[in-house]
C-alpha cells in the first residue's frame, strides 16, 4: 500500500503567456513562450521549470543510488536539457541529463546514473513516454 508523502499545489493562468504560482507563495512568476515577442527578462517557461524539477529530483536519486552502491558522491551536478520538439503528430518533449560526478571514474559514475534512473520519480513518470538520454561525466549511456 502506498502513502502520499507530499503534494505540491500550483496554479497558472493564460497558459504559456501568463502567470504561475504555488499556493504557499514560495514561487510566483510570469511565463512566456520561448522566443516569443513578449518573452521579457525574468519570464520562464514550462520547459525550464521541468528541467529544474527533473534535475533536482535526479540529484536526490543519485544520492539514493550511491547509498545502495556504498559510494560517496562529492557534489554531483545534474544538467538537464529539456527540448520542446514538433513533428507531424504535434509537440513533444525530449530530455538529456548530463551528470557530473568528479570523484568517480566514468564506469562507476555510469553505474550510479543508471541506477538513479530506476529510482527517480521523474524518470519513472517519463519512462516510455519521452526519450531521455543519460550522460555521466559527458559520456553517453544508453537511451532510456
Amino acid at each position: 500500500m502506498s502513502k502520499v508523502l507530499y503534494t505540491a499545489h500550483a496554479n497558472s493562468t493564460n497558459g504559456r503567456n501568463g502567470q504561475a504560482s504555488t499556493d504557499d507563495g514560495a514561487l510566483k512568476f510570469n511565463l512566456a513562450s520561448p522566443g516569443a515577442p513578449n518573452a521579457k527578462p525574468g519570464t520562464t517557461n514550462p520547459e525550464q521549470l521541468f528541467a529544474c524539477g527533473y534535475s533536482a529530483c535526479f540529484g536526490g536519486a543519485l544520492q539514493a543510488a550511491a547509498k545502495q552502491l556504498q559510494l560517496e558522491l562529492k557534489e554531483p551536478t545534474v544538467h538537464a536539457d529539456v527540448s520542446l520538439n514538433q513533428d507531424d503528430n504535434g509537440y513533444f518533449l525530449s530530455v538529456t541529463l548530463n551528470v557530473s560526478i568528479a570523484n568517480l571514474d566514468n564506469a562507476t559514475a555510469s553505474k550510479v546514473v543508471a541506477l538513479a534512473h530506476t529510482i527517480c520519480p521523474y524518470s519513472k513518470a517519463t519512462h516510455g513516454n519521452i526519450v531521455v538520454t543519460l550522460q555521466a561525466n559527458d559520456e553517453a549511456l544508453k537511451a532510456a
